[in-house]
């Protein structure tokens, strides 16, 4: 009898705990995740999400990339619909497509207070500010600085312990390393000069700024630079390709890949290019904060966030909340910096005298302090009318002047019919 008691009690405990199993299943949520595929990042948000789960046992987070080709035109077909990701990756510049897509909902106050993001952040999160409410929050941010090849500096009889510090040191300095074969065609860019790449930033935010010149207006609807110093900074620009010839759009492909094979002695690029750089075997660099002109510093920075779909409701939106705030915490940014290479986007990580001092991350941190972050209403749209005045500038002879003038009638345009509808 005791026997036949014993059984059944067993049998009792084993239903108990196939009804406590199937009930902590169906506690747990999963919620998906989606980023562009670039492998140091993926790896990563890997390694983060497995800790995440660890801390919160009761959500599962399912991580998709995708070619960053594709990477719009997805988010595009599935939000939606209501079949895409609950957390979602994007970059700054393409939220006001975003909001008028209905992809996105505001970040809850209460978990996100604006006041704290704007005591704790650096201020050019506010670029994911739309109505006084936030709509996506970054783990890191970007900013330019200038690699320098050192071995070609010493080549040239320059110092690479004093990288250029002026827009004229640096133009100076690219005429003294530019090296042309028996014909005339440049082997070694004194610096490589890609518009395609962050070329297009630099021209907006930091020559534009450096002349005086705010590129839009206030409220971001009107077109503001050109100007007759608007103009004189295009043609600066200008010039390194046209005149002094230094380098030019194309040369080795881009200008990545003219720096990383010794072929260009400076380049103006992102923090982003350091993971990159530092795997490059036999590259010996160095970084700098950006010249300055007539004692005006600027810089442009950028940066990815992570935003909640408009679809995602109750517990699904509860634990894309509490996965949003870890990998916004200052422990991921943390690990990201080191492993990444990416500046941490709270002030409280980033700006620490062992970062500021850094060799390679101190000019980028440094260059937070005047940094802008561009609003854009639509990124790709607004760059490629850069592009576009660039490459007419250069291969019809046109002046700074006349394509300033025709590249702000055709960015205008594309306000015009942002704001218009």
């Amino acid at each position: 009898m005791v026997q036949r008691n014993t059984r059944i009690m067993g049998l009792l405990a084993g239903v108990a705990g196939l009804v406590w199993s199937a009930g902590a299943a169906a506690q747990t949520v999963e919620i998906t995740y989606w980023q562009y595929f670039l492998k140091e990042k993926e790896a990563v948000v890997n390694e983060l999400i497995a800790e995440f789960e660890k801390e919160n046992p009761g959500i599962k987070v399912k991580h998709e990339t995708f070619p960053y080709a594709n990477y719009g035109t997805k988010v595009a077909s599935s939000v939606p619909a209501g079949v895409g990701p609950d957390v979602i990756n994007l970059f700054y510049g393409w939220l006001p497509q975003y909001l008028k897509g209905g992809y996105l909902q505001p970040l809850p106050e209460k978990e996100f207070p604006a006041a704290e993001v704007e005591k704790d952040f650096f201020d050019l999160v506010k670029a994911a500010k739309v109505d006084g409410k936030y709509y996506a929050l970054p783990t890191a941010v970007r900013s330019l600085a200038l690699f320098y090849n050192k071995d070609l500096f010493t080549k040239a009889g320059l110092d690479p312990a004093k990288p250029p510090a002026t827009l004229q040191d640096y133009l100076d300095y690219s005429l003294k390393m530019t090296e042309r074969d028996g014909k005339g065609n440049i082997v070694v860019a004194g610096s490589a000069v890609h518009p395609a790449g962050q070329g297009q930033h630099f021209i907006r935010e930091v020559l534009f700024r450096q002349w005086g010149v705010t590129p839009y207006s206030p409220d971001n609807k009107k077109v503001a630079y050109n100007t007759p110093a608007g103009a004189e900074a295009f043609q600066w620009y200008l010039d390194l390709i046209t005149k002094h010839k230094v380098g030019f759009p194309g040369f080795m492909t881009d200008d990545v890949t003219a720096f990383r094979s010794g072929k260009a002695a400076m380049n103006i690029d992102g923090s982003f290019r350091l993971a990159a750089l530092n795997a490059q075997a036999g590259l010996n660099y160095g970084v700098a904060e950006l010249p300055a002109h007539n004692g005006v510093k600027s810089n442009f920075a950028s940066f990815w966030a992570h935003g909640i779909t408009s679809s995602t409701k109750g517990a699904k939106l509860e634990a894309s909340v509490k996965f949003l705030k870890y990998i916004t915490s200052e422990k991921t940014m943390k690990v990201w910096l080191a492993k990444v290479g990416e500046l941490p986007a709270r002030k409280s990580v980033a700006l620490t005298p062992e970062n500021l001092n850094h060799p390679l991350y101190g000019p980028f941190i440094k260059g937070l302090d005047y940094a802008h972050a561009t609003y854009f209403i639509d990124e790709s749209g607004q760059r490629q009318v850069m592009l576009d005045a660039v490459d007419e500038a250069v291969s019809a002879g046109r002046s700074g002047k006349d394509a300033v003038k025709a590249m702000a009638e055709r960015e205008q345009q594309l306000l015009d019919e942002f704001y218009g509808k």
